[in-house]
């Protein structure tokens, strides 16, 4: 009877530890399944771009990315000032945004007294949540006109003769431009990043903190010796992932860009970007080159998007890695 039982306790554990395991790699087939899905879907979605344009690649070569006319009735397409404007409206956005979204992180979890940093940073987060159609309507008629009436006659006249900068800041004070639009889109921006950076600030331990005041350290330089480099790695993320918002935004750009396929030094004048570009044009695509053209675009849309991510990817790695040889 002892040996029986001997027997059962020794028979469960390994039913048990067979039962763990079965579910172990149930699991794990599971998780590697998720993400093979995620980039095989990638895969199809960029391949099913690149093949929707391959009647333009086929038609124009590297000159449809190099090329700066885009005539319908010519059928001749060129993709060099979308990507222009995509890039120097993004740019402008994320020169606007990233100083602003880290002021407001640091604020909100060092500086703010404790009873303002809950509504305030709810206020931030509904920033995000209202739609870019918004944004694109009260830039068409709100920020627009006040940019033509002030802000731009203002950089016209004091900067447009400037030997180097000047050629940013001339042209009529129309209001549309790539300036609009790269402020907007920094509006747009500023909540995700300011919403990742503060989660991030707030993680950074107190000890780091208060050793830091111990030895006697201002809040300027806690913020800047302790703070900011502890988080960086996180921040630059944050920044990368703005930047993906700004280079697909669509009906924000498409409102006050000017939707110009024309190339111009000048921040005031009109442009276009892919996004803008696709949204605008592709109901009235009426060949099958044109529509070929447009589908080319959003695979170079695609493209860019993914060589900035991967630029964000190897700076990280490359950060912590000079972080590891430095700790």
């Amino acid at each position: 009877m002892n040996a029986s039982v001997v027997e059962d306790g020794a028979i469960a554990p390994k039913a048990a530890q067979k039962s763990g395991a079965g579910a172990d790699r149930l699991f794990e087939l599971v998780s590697a399944g998720a993400a093979w899905f995620v980039l095989l879907l990638l895969a199809a979605t960029a391949l099913s771009m690149a093949w929707g344009g391959r009647l333009a690649f086929q038609t124009f070569g590297w000159h449809f990315i190099t090329g700066r006319e885009w005539d319908v009735v010519g059928a001749k397409f060129g993709a060099f000032v979308p990507i222009y404007g995509t890039l120097v409206t993004s740019a402008i956005a994320l020169i606007i945004a990233v100083p602003v979204s880290i002021g407001i992180a640091l604020f909100l979890t060092d500086i703010a007294p404790r009873w303002t940093r809950a509504p305030i940073a709810i206020a931030i987060e509904l920033l995000a949540a209202i739609p870019s159609i918004i944004y694109g309507m009260w830039g068409l008629f709100v920020f627009a006109p006040f940019m033509a009436a002030h802000v731009e006659p203002w950089l016209n006249t004091h900067l447009g003769s400037w030997p180097v900068i000047g050629n940013l800041f001339q042209g009529p004070p129309i209001g549309i431009g790539m300036l609009t639009a790269g402020i907007v889109l920094g509006i747009m921006v500023i909540p995700f990043i300011a919403s990742v950076a503060r989660e991030v600030f707030s993680a950074v331990p107190p000890s780091l903190k208060e050793s830091a005041v111990a030895l006697g350290s201002t809040r300027w330089e806690i913020l800047s010796r302790v703070t900011l480099p502890y988080t960086r790695s996180a921040v630059i993320g944050a920044v990368f992932l703005g930047l993906g918002r700004a280079l697909g935004e669509t009906m924000a750009v498409t409102f006050v860009l000017g939707n110009a396929h024309d190339l111009s030094p000048s921040l005031l004048m009109p442009s276009n970007s892919i996004a803008a570009a696709i949204a605008n044009e592709f109901t009235e695509a009426d060949t099958e080159l044109y529509r070929s053209s447009l589908i080319a675009l959003g695979f170079l849309l695609f493209v860019v998007t993914f060589i900035v991510l991967t630029i964000a990817k190897l700076m990280l790695l490359r950060l912590n890695r000079q972080l590891g040889r430095t700790h």
